[in-house]
């Protein structure tokens, strides 16, 4: 009798979609390119793939890799792999071969699904890993698909769209995503069925998400922030999406006009490219009513532009990390304004709290350490029992992350431990520099460092990119800095590239930043 009951009270990532195509079977579910599916046929899709899954042998908590740019494939193995019960591996496809290999053998997948662009880093990647046993083809956003082992349509026609499969329990394995930290190897983040569905409501509830949305996912799938934040919870509740593999902003300016897109997300230099576009104030964003950031910390000066320039606009910041699932924190669109430059307060199933090195909660306003408990934490780390060990140390789990939290329990993220510099005995937050500099006029983008120095230890330094068509010096930078801060704080050198190094979710790569200028002061 407990197995009827446990089967008549299922709830797990493969239910969600079969009850959307219940509820709204003809509604446009995806859109890809010149792929579309209602929800009933994303549904039947989903369950004809995950049969072919089966077919070849896959079984509840078998690991299936994922090296892949967006496209409607990503999201029905993703929904296909849940469905069967195995576990999905979803992998950063920015990687080299040496480093996919490592997340393919320390996770044992056994199976590697690649698109037409990371077939030849997934070959060389399984070859070394040793345990891949097959490669998939996914058709890409442009229908191409490249010629490995299985494809997309040999996995589609092994199965019967009406087969059942028995429901993952809730605390089953239902994925690993590696996070990047700073350690030389990552950290696989195992994340169960129901961790994932209480974040899904989360953000259904917190980001006001709705059925009538249309939601543009552009940033990469392999991320928990587009895929556990913005697709899942779309599909959850019966949104259109509209997938794309390109992220440039005069593409996203274009898909955001002619699908009349309600709801985007982006992380902040996505969004400094949109409005640094010459085409932004050409395209209809008429449509556009909800807008997402995170991922790094929005610049106030950029804030306050993207509302004057969006006025219709409600803007959410949404902060978190993987080992969370991954949102932790809102700010809402009534406290942009107000409360501009902060993370906001406990998302609706996370408990926060703010500790010093021994685990007491600070005084409000004192810097701490950011820690969580909830259910949509992680299980722990894969194969890692001493960094799971303490990362749960006390019983919350420790973020990695400093703050502060006013009386009102508004978190104001301060930098990642990491990211703090040490400067001349004094402690200077990047993101502190990096405000200010965002408040002059030339500057597009700015990351604010601590590089070896002689004398301080540490010194500050800024690495700006300017605004086509402005001139910007050192002197003038520094001076800029000096004016608004402790002399301490501000840049001790100034220096003007191109470009910032970004990974594809658009947070800048600040550890790329100082071993590429390690030794700029000898």
């Amino acid at each position: 009798m407990s197995d009827n009951i446990a089967c008549a009270r299922r709830h797990g990532l493969g239910d969600l979609l079969r009850r959307s195509a219940a509820r709204k079977p003809d509604k446009l579910a995806v859109i890809c390119g010149n792929e579309q599916y209602s929800f009933a046929e994303l549904d039947a899709l989903c369950t004809r793939v995950a049969a072919g899954f089966s077919a070849y042998g896959i079984a509840p908590g078998d690991r299936v890799a994922i090296l892949s740019h967006n496209s409607h494939a990503f999201a029905v193995v993703r929904f296909a792999i849940a469905r069967l019960g195995g576990v999905l591996v979803p992998v950063n496809y920015m990687l080299k071969p040496a480093e996919i290999a490592y997340i393919l053998k320390h996770s044992g997948a056994r199976l590697l699904c690649v698109d037409m662009i990371c077939a030849e880093n997934g070959r060389e990647a399984a070859a070394v890993a040793g345990n891949i046993e097959a490669l998939v083809g996914l058709p890409g956003e442009d229908r191409g698909e490249p010629d490995v082992d299985l494809s997309f349509a040999q996995m589609t026609e092994a199965g019967s769209p009406g087969r059942e499969f028995a429901s993952p329990k809730p605390d089953a394995l239902a994925q690993i995503i590696y996070t990047s930290g700073t350690e030389s190897l990552p950290k696989g983040a195992m994340l169960n069925h129901d961790a994932i569905m209480w974040e899904y409501v989360t953000c259904l509830v917190d980001g006001e998400m709705h059925a009538d949305d249309v939601v543009l996912h552009a940033m990469p799938l392999f991320h928990c922030a587009q895929l556990d934040v913005c697709l899942g919870p779309a599909l959850y509740i019966g949104s259109s999406s509209v997938i794309t593999a390109q992220s440039d902003p005069d593409t996203l300016l274009r898909l955001l006009q002619a699908h009349g897109v309600t709801s985007f997300f982006a992380p902040p230099t996505v969004w400094i490219g949109l409005l640094r576009s010459p085409h932004f104030a050409a395209t209809n964003l008429s449509m556009l009513r909800k807008a997402y950031y995170g991922a790094s910390i929005m610049p106030v000066e950029v804030l306050l532009e993207m509302q004057r320039l969006l006025p219709a606009v409600r803007f959410f910041n949404l902060y978190g990390q993987t080992e969370i699932a991954p949102v932790a924190t809102v700010l809402g669109p009534e406290d942009q304004v107000s409360r501009a430059g902060s993370a906001g307060r406990a998302a609706l199933n996370v408990e926060t709290r703010i500790v010093d090195d021994e685990g007491n909660e600070v005084a409000s306003g004192v810097v701490g350490e950011i820690v969580h408990r909830s259910p949509q934490l992680m299980a722990g780390y894969y194969n890692d029992e001493q960094r799971t060990a303490e990362a749960f140390r006390g019983g919350w789990f420790h973020s990695g992350d400093l703050a502060t939290r006013d009386d009102d329990g508004y978190v104001t993220i301060v930098d990642r431990k990491k990211d703090m510099i040490k400067s001349g005995g004094e402690n200077v937050a990047s993101r502190e520099v990096e405000e200010v500099l965002y408040g002059l006029g030339g500057v597009k983008e700015v990351a604010v460092v601590g590089l070896p120095h002689p004398t301080w230890v540490e010194a500050v330094v800024a690495i700006v990119v300017g605004r086509e068509g402005e001139a910007l010096t050192e002197a003038a930078v520094i001076a800029h800095a000096r004016q608004h801060m402790a002399h301490f704080k501000a840049p001790k050198r100034v220096l003007f590239v191109s470009e910032l190094p970004k990974n594809p979710s658009g947070k800048i790569m600040k550890r790329a930043l100082r071993d590429q200028h390690a030794s700029l002061f000898g």
